[in-house]
């Protein structure tokens, strides 16, 4: 009997990758390609459509391609484009999920990079049988994605969700890539905590300034873990911070948990007590000790792809 496979495809500002999915999130074949080496949408399209030809070869007679899901930076979940996206060569308005479409003859589906990681997590992770909670990107920048009675939660014109430019902070707060200033995102992310822990230290420590210039977050969560104070000073104000936004977003949607996901995520305790903590302080009575806040299950190697793949699987299943 002839079974299904399912490609995921990640597009990034600097890698794509790319893979074929079974039905239990076994991953059979991956592989990753340069974005910013095709300036144009469709060379990509063309590259990455050989790539999974030539694998599903090795594949012949046991399984067939039911499918591509695709995950990647303002992709728009109702055209199938990616929708001035401010990280990729790519201008304007780019029909990738038609381009592929035509290419590999099969359903396509593109959203965005966030919410395709959250429907991985309901499909192949720790969300699994939910149908309300929240996933956190925490990244270079914060991504979100919403799930609302099983359902991704897209608005009106596929770009609802976006909690990592909710204004926190206003009108001093600081720039943000979208032209805005106190976005959630700048605060509590990668670059974030980076930019927090040069504050204190130029505040407090300035004759450190020099030999902290090329910090990062990976160093500064080392420098926590051996018990630096400004290191700790940063995880609790970003967990604070992160923690009340998430306290407000339940208001709207009251999930029944919520997953962080990501690089800053791996810091494990030193994000999480804090974001739990201040999450539990400012949440309305009504749904304190009832929403958990967990890690997610997926592995970071693998979630793009197995969050791109979940779109179609979700349909098919």
């Amino acid at each position: 009997m002839i079974q299904k496979l399912v490609a995921g495809i990640d597009i990034g500002g600097t890698n794509t990758t790319f893979g074929l999915v079974d039905e239990a999130g076994k991953i059979l074949y991956k592989e990753t390609i340069f974005t910013e080496h095709f300036p144009i949408p469709e060379d990509l399209v063309a590259v990455v459509v050989e790539h999974i030809n030539k694998a599903l070869i090795q594949f012949e007679n046991k399984y067939e391609l039911a499918g591509v899901g695709i995950g990647a930076p303002n992709g728009n979940y109702f055209n199938g484009c990616i929708v001035f996206a401010p990280n990729l060569k790519w201008k304007g308005i780019v029909p990738l999920a038609k381009l592929f479409e035509d290419k590999l003859k099969v359903k396509t589906i593109l959203t965005n990079d966030a919410n395709a990681a959250a429907m991985g997590e309901m499909i192949f992770g720790g969300a699994k049988g939910m149908k309300d909670f929240i996933f956190i990107t925490l990244g270079t920048g914060l991504g979100s994605g919403i799930v609302v009675n099983g359902e991704m939660v897209y608005g009106h014109d596929g770009f609802a969700g976006e909690l990592g430019h909710i204004t926190i902070l206003f009108p001093d707060g600081r720039q943000c890539g979208c032209g805005r200033r106190g976005c959630l995102e700048t605060y509590c992310s990668a670059t974030g905590i980076v930019t927090t822990y040069k504050e204190f230290i130029r505040r407090s420590f300035p004759e450190l300034v020099k030999e902290n210039e090329n910090i990062t977050a990976k160093d500064i969560c080392e420098k926590a873990r051996d018990g630096d104070f400004v290191s700790l000073t940063a995880f609790k104000m970003t967990g604070d911070l992160l923690g009340r936004v998430l306290a407000n977003s339940v208001a709207y949607t009251s999930p029944q948990a919520i997953f962080l996901f990501g690089g800053l995520a791996n810091a494990g305790y030193l994000i999480f007590e804090p974001t739990r903590e201040s999450f539990e302080e400012n949440l309305l009575n009504i749904y304190k000790n009832k929403i958990n806040i967990f890690p997610s299950q997926l592995k970071e190697n693998d979630a793009a792809i197995l969050g791109a793949a979940s779109l179609i699987w979700k349909e098919i299943k």
